[in-house]
């Protein structure tokens, strides 16, 4: 088994290209699951989707026959809200380019989602976005001196029929419109693993971030001083991983792969 392997001591886990792909779940994940309960490997699930709750991925997993508290699992819109309450007082007015996982957390955590007047303009993926949505954040981040947030950058995300729209690309339109650099709370992010560390209560040094993204999970989780694992069953080949400048510190095929090694460990 790899030494790095064998030092790890608990995993933050992307789920999107991890877990499933789109609405497909992916090999070996109850089995994966399993080895880190027998093995008692803390993890925490951490995603960069805002347009779902915890709650969401919670049922998600239970359908795929595997028991997982909300405790375990961080969305970049939990980690935005929890974010932004070190920077705007409760009750501060928000402005939200997202859906309901995104408006739901800043609520819960005592921000109003307001139409306008914002003291900070919040980015996330919206499937129902429009125009009027684009040029209100825009309007708001510009002449009303609104703050600029974003859940996370990613121009896209790995569904069925291939990689899709994501929230990065409704961050750069507003962020065209606006003239205006955001602020970016998840993965690559140091925010995000920032969080994910305080959560396990583990140390850096031996935990590792297991994604599927060179560019979000591998390069973020390097500068914040994390082992990488790049399973290849989401956005990044092998091929990339091997040509990129940050390559991860393992390469698996998938969860059943990183498994196998990992279980030879006696």
């Amino acid at each position: 088994m790899s030494a790095a392997l064998a030092s790890i001591k608990s995993l933050v886990v992307d789920m999107d290209g991890v877990l499933w792909r789109g609405g497909k779940p992916l090999a070996g994940v109850a089995d994966f699951f399993r080895f880190l309960s027998e093995r008692e490997i803390p993890y925490l699930l951490a995603t960069n989707n805002a347009a779902r709750s915890a709650d969401y991925y919670v049922g998600r997993l239970s359908e795929m026959g595997i028991t997982m508290s909300r405790e375990r699992i961080l969305t970049s819109a939990d980690a935005t809200a929890r974010w932004l309450t070190h920077e705007l007082p409760r009750g501060a007015r928000v402005y939200v380019v997202g859906e309901s996982g995104l408006t739901d957390s800043l609520v819960d955590a005592g921000f109003q989602v307001v139409e306008g007047n914002a003291a900070a303009v919040v980015v996330g993926l919206d499937r129902t976005l429009t125009y009027e949505k684009l040029k209100r954040a825009a309007l708001e981040i510009r002449y009303n001196g609104a703050r600029f947030i974003a859940t996370n950058g990613d121009f896209t995300y790995p569904a069925e029929e291939g990689l899709v729209p994501g929230a990065g690309s409704m961050v750069a339109a507003i962020q065209t419109a606006s003239s205006a650099t955001p602020t970016i709370i998840g993965k690559p992010h140091r925010a995000m693993f920032d969080l994910a560390l305080e959560i396990l209560k583990t140390p850096r040094e031996q935990t590792a971030m297991l994604g599927d993204r060179l560019d979000t999970d591998i390069e973020g989780a390097r500068a914040a001083g994390l082992t990488t694992i790049l399973v290849l069953t989401g956005v990044s080949t092998r091929e990339e991983a091997e040509a990129a400048k940050v390559k991860p510190d393992m390469i698996y095929s998938d969860l059943n792969e990183l498994r196998e090694h990992w279980q030879t460990d006696r």
